[in-house]
């Protein structure tokens, strides 16, 4: 099925690993032309700009410090320099938090807030104005949102406050056409086995309708589907892409 994306102005932030990497080099395969940004790991981001150029020219891995105001404009400003405009926002940058919430400290209440939530504020106000009508943002949520984790409170608040965000975005962007959803994942093999022990990987997967983890690309997969012409009348809604657990 063609999901509409050829020809698309993308830009994804925090693509140099896991599900951003993924979703880059799907938009990418896709036809479109793919900015990208990374904080601080140079050699997946010189990896990841090599995979991209031998994909064919109009693809860029930018450096910035998006959970800054500053950050955000300077990635804006290489948008507007690279493209000229945009079609697709993909909001990817976030980070996990397991902490119980008798232990859990304002910093780290901050840092996991300020990660997943005023990221996408920051990143999407400066870029709204380069993305063309019709155009789609797309934030990267977590299926968490959705039912809550133990020992994950911060967590759990700040991906369903994207919930909320792409709610009310969706009504104020609606009359130019531009739509704003999220992809909600489940616990996702960005590394072997998730970075978790063998047995809490088996539990998780045993509770999995489909029996097995959920995959970078299954991810990419859905991205795609709400940035592309497929999808051109879904918008504020949130897509669990978490297996039927």
């Amino acid at each position: 099925m063609d999901l509409g994306v050829s020809g698309k102005r993308v830009l994804l932030t925090g693509g140099s690993k896991g599900i951003g990497r993924a979703t880059v080099l799907a938009f990418a395969d896709g036809g479109a032309r793919v900015l990208t940004c990374y904080h601080s790991s140079d050699q997946a981001a010189k990896d990841l700009q090599a995979e991209l150029d031998a994909r064919g020219p109009g693809h860029r891995v930018v450096a910035a410090d998006v959970t800054t105001r500053a950050g955000a404009d300077q990635l804006a400003q290489a948008a507007e320099e690279t493209f000229g405009g945009l079609d697709v926002l993909v909001n990817n940058v976030g980070v996990d938090g397991n902490v119980p919430f008798d232990q859990l400290r304002d910093e780290e209440w901050d840092r996991v807030v300020g990660h997943n939530v005023t990221t996408a504020y920051l990143v999407t106000s400066a870029v709204l104005p380069l993305v063309a009508d019709g155009g789609s943002v797309v934030n990267i949520g977590s299926s968490v949102a959705l039912r809550g984790r133990s020992n994950g409170v911060h967590y759990t608040t700040s991906k369903a406050a994207l919930i909320g965000f792409t709610r009310a975005l969706c009504k104020e962007v609606g009359p130019r056409g531009i739509r704003v959803n999220t992809v909600a994942p489940a616990l996702t093999e960005t590394e072997p086995g998730a970075g978790l022990p063998p047995q809490a990987v088996s539990r998780i997967v045993g509770m999995t309708a489909l029996g097995r983890i959920c995959q970078p690309e299954d991810v990419a997969a859905a991205v795609l589907f709400l940035a592309g012409d497929a999808s051109r009348y879904i918008t504020g809604t949130t897509l669990p892409v978490d297996g039927g657990i």
